[in-house]
């Protein structure tokens, strides 16, 4: 239901403060008629009253609402009044009012599952700029502030208390053009700017201890996207959505953000604060399946608990997440990617202090890099329940690997570095050689510096005894071969299309 609610949310703010550019005339009657058009196509019931006074059509008493599903509740919007005027250009101004509710209602079984809130949208009171015409509009809008601030909240009928919850988030200096194509699909390409972006969110239990605030801030937030919606939007059937041309396409970056929390909860304090140096954040979805990519450049976060004995701080040049994965069911071989960046961890000399109090480890910042692409087939369509609980009791497979490449391997730490690449196929026909993976065919090409050195430290340190570093290193020297460079080792581990497995031409399996 909150998945919903959030596109609900977004679909509201969106016909609220989109913005598009255009080259011919546009009517007020005709912007109106295609936002209720849209409203409708989207699961919208729309209410109002108009009138037409000169070049002004007022919208009176609006109100769009659109039920959750399996009647878990309902999520509407609604405006006192909404002025269109036309500028005499070609333009038509839209004017709302400088604050409207938003309420959400959510109906559960139990007691106190039956609850309804209000948001408040909040802005300068500044126009939308609307342009061009009936088939493709443009929404230029700009605005000192918009707020969206949690109101009253009800459960059962009854009013919580205003300090149980809050939640407030405001953007400063926004600006944002939206290019509206209308007929058959309608098509968006949206670019926004902000100077920032606050929240302040907190809680309160009142029949517990549990409680905790939290707020921070993005700087220079910028967004650029497009995105294709069908006709009739189904929200109730993902697949159909994706076939009928449902995609989303959008980036969004900020360069700097900060934030702190503290809370409390079972007896137990914590708090924290964290900083970067900005980042991005990439969706695109479409029929050809899901990407999705984040990454944060030099996160630091310091926090404090109550059954920590000091203040721990951690940092990192970067973090970073990438997935590209198939959506559809499709016997064809689709691509798929997954990617995780943790590089230049840095653990604060008082952390290595407990583990290494007399400094043998060298302290330099640990990194892991996995970068993974490939091939394979998905046999199941996720959307279909029946084929979904199909796969959950073994009735069927869910998909196949048909093939796999290591694009990149970095794991260092402690003074010890591996790093690696691979290609490999798979045969799903042969499940028995590899105890039901499909055998793998193909090489992998690693190398290791600097693990003799860190076995050494091991054992000074009393963590590793000489006969456990014996056995590594009886392992190293069967799996490796010396390369160039001390302390170095570089293995090549190869898969054979007969089920063999070699370690530098040397059979293991």
């Amino acid at each position: 239901m909150s998945v919903f609610l959030a596109r609900s949310t977004a679909a509201a703010l969106l016909l609220a403060f989109s913005s598009q550019s255009v080259f011919a005339d546009v009517t007020a009657d005709e912007v109106w008629a295609d936002w209720k058009a849209y409203m409708t196509s989207t699961g919208y019931e729309v209410t109002a009253s108009e009138s037409r006074a000169g070049d002004t059509l007022t919208v009176s008493g609006f109100k769009a609402s659109m039920a959750f599903p399996e009647e878990d509740g309902a999520f509407t919007f609604s405006m006192p009044e909404l002025t269109l005027t036309e500028n005499g250009d070609g333009t038509v101004n839209v004017v709302m009012p400088k604050e409207f509710p938003m309420t959400f209602r959510a109906a559960g079984d139990g007691k106190d599952e039956n609850i309804s809130g209000e948001l408040l949208l909040t802005h300068d009171g500044a126009p939308m700029i609307v342009s061009g015409d009936a088939s493709r509009m443009t929404y230029d809008y700009a605005t000192s502030v918009m707020d969206l601030t949690l109101g009253k909240i009800t459960a059962d009928g009854d009013k919580l208390p205003e300090d149980m919850l809050s939640f407030t988030m405001s953007m400063a200096d926004v600006a944002s053009k939206t290019v509206m194509t209308i007929g058959g699909p309608r098509s968006y390409v949206q670019d926004m700017t902000a100077g920032s972006l606050s929240y302040d969110v907190a809680f309160d239990d009142p029949e517990s201890d549990d409680k905790g605030a939290f707020k921070g801030m993005l700087q220079n937030l910028s967004f650029t996207g497009d995105s294709t919606i069908p006709e009739q939007l189904d929200t109730d059937d993902f697949a159909a959505m994706i076939a009928a041309g449902f995609s989303v396409d959008g980036s969004f970056a900020y360069t700097s953000g900060s934030g702190s929390g503290s809370g409390s909860g079972d007896g137990e304090e914590f708090s924290f604060e964290t900083s970067s140096q900005g980042g991005d954040l990439t969706v695109k979805m479409t029929g050809g399946g899901l990407h999705y990519s984040v990454l944060q450049k030099q996160p630091n976060i310091s926090f404090t608990a109550s059954d920590l004995p000091f203040p721990v701080s951690l940092s990192m040049a970067e973090t970073g997440f990438n997935l590209e994965m198939p959506l559809a069911k499709s016997e064809a071989e689709q691509d798929f990617a997954l990617g995780i960046t943790l590089r230049d961890f840095a653990v604060p000399d008082m952390l290595w202090g407990m583990v290494d109090p007399t400094g043998v480890l060298p302290r330099d910042p640990a990194s892991i890099v996995i970068d993974l692409a490939g091939k394979g087939r998905v046999l199941a369509d996720m959307f279909n329940p029946e084929e979904m609980e199909a796969v959950e009791m073994g009735d069927m497979m869910p998909g196949e690997l048909n093939a796999l490449t290591i694009r990149e391997l970095l794991v260092s730490a402690a003074g010890a570095r591996l790093t690696g690449t691979g290609d490999f196929t798979f045969n799903n026909a042969d499940l028995e050689s590899f105890d039901g993976m499909p055998a793998p065919a193909g090489v992998a090409k690693l190398t290791l510096t600097g693990a003799n050195g860190l076995i050494d430290s091991l054992i000074k340190m009393g963590m590793l005894t000489d006969q456990d570093a014996m056995g590594a290193r009886m392992m190293m020297g069967m799996f490796g071969v010396p390369g160039e460079g001390e302390d170095t080792l570089n293995s090549e581990i190869k898969f054979t299309e007969e089920g063999q497995i070699l370690a530098n031409g040397q059979r293991i399996k």
